[in-house]
């Protein structure tokens, strides 16, 4: 197996590594470290099944199940897709499903939203159209890295406030009342510090909503900022799939989006697993709940 560094800000490939023939714990902890120095991992060649994808992702964690609104909600996939899981046909355009999914075009972390942060996501590549459905990811550690002294000093102690409601109606998207009652707006620290190298990164995104004990428009100004800041070419790498690619990306320390794809044309079938941040329950969350 070898570590290559990506011809892009940050990143780097696994070469060599076959997960459908079963990863042994040195190669598992290779790659975990190639994660947490590079935040993101591409693993081309490798065509999934689910029963392979989750026996991977446990090997980082915990995998969360997916909330209502995703076509695979209740699982522990993150159905990226315009095909019906039960039929294998074109979800129509109009469809809520559809319309729920249009948020994956803004930056975002996935599941900062919950009261347990993510560790990282792994998405493999199952169908995948003949041009466009890109994913996009930006460093908010590189960007961390990057702002002056005194701006690190004013977000350093910071808690953020995130929340599934506000991220999906920047788009229009309103849950319905069942589906309300089970989301709340969770708070975490805005600047987040990795425990294996003690790099620190931003939690950003468009979860985050506003800043603690803050007026939201002053909150909103700071967090879009930061965003502003994170997503520029410098601090960023475009992923173009091909199919049987694995992406590992860190939400720790990553912000990613999807770019379009002619759905109505062609079809692309994306399966995610989100593994959960263990070290975050050590977080005071009763300290942050006032």
């Amino acid at each position: 197996m070898e570590i290559k560094r990506l011809d892009a800000p940050f990143g780097c490939e696994v070469l060599g590594l076959d997960i459908n023939s079963g990863v042994s714990k040195d190669d598992y902890l290779q790659v975990r470290a190639a994660f947490e120095a590079h935040s993101v991992v591409v693993i081309r060649g490798n065509p999934l099944s689910d029963e392979t994808q989750i026996a991977f992702s446990e090997m980082f964690g915990p995998c969360e199940k997916t909330l209502k609104g995703n076509p695979a909600a209740g699982s522990v996939f993150a159905r990226q897709s315009n095909l019906d899981i039960a039929t294998g046909d074109r979800i129509p355009a109009d469809d809520r499903r559809m319309f729920y999914q249009k948020a994956n075009m803004l930056w975002h972390a996935d599941s900062a939203f919950k009261p347990r942060a993510s560790l990282c996501s792994i998405l493999s590549a199952r169908i995948i159209p003949s041009e466009g459905g890109a994913t996009e990811v930006a460093s908010t550690r590189l960007a961390y890295e990057a702002l002056d002294t005194p701006t690190k000093a004013k977000i350093d102690p910071l808690i953020a406030e995130y929340s599934l409601v506000w991220s999906r109606g920047l788009i229009g998207y309103e849950f319905n009342d069942e589906e309300r009652s089970t989301m709340h707006k969770v708070r975490h620290p805005l600047v987040r510090e990795n425990p294996a190298n003690k790099a620190k990164s931003m939690l950003i995104g468009a979860h985050a909503m506003n800043i603690r004990g803050w007026d939201q428009k002053k909150g909103l100004e700071l967090l879009n900022y930061l965003l502003e800041h994170a997503t520029q070419p410098e601090f960023c790498y475009s992923h173009n799939w091909q199919e049987g690619d694995v992406l590992i990306w860190d939400n720790r320390a990553c912000v990613h989006r999807a770019t379009p794809y002619n759905a109505n044309a062609e079809k692309r079938l994306m399966q995610r697993t989100t593994i959960g941040d263990v070290s975050d329950e050590a977080f005071d969350r009763e300290a942050v709940a006032a």
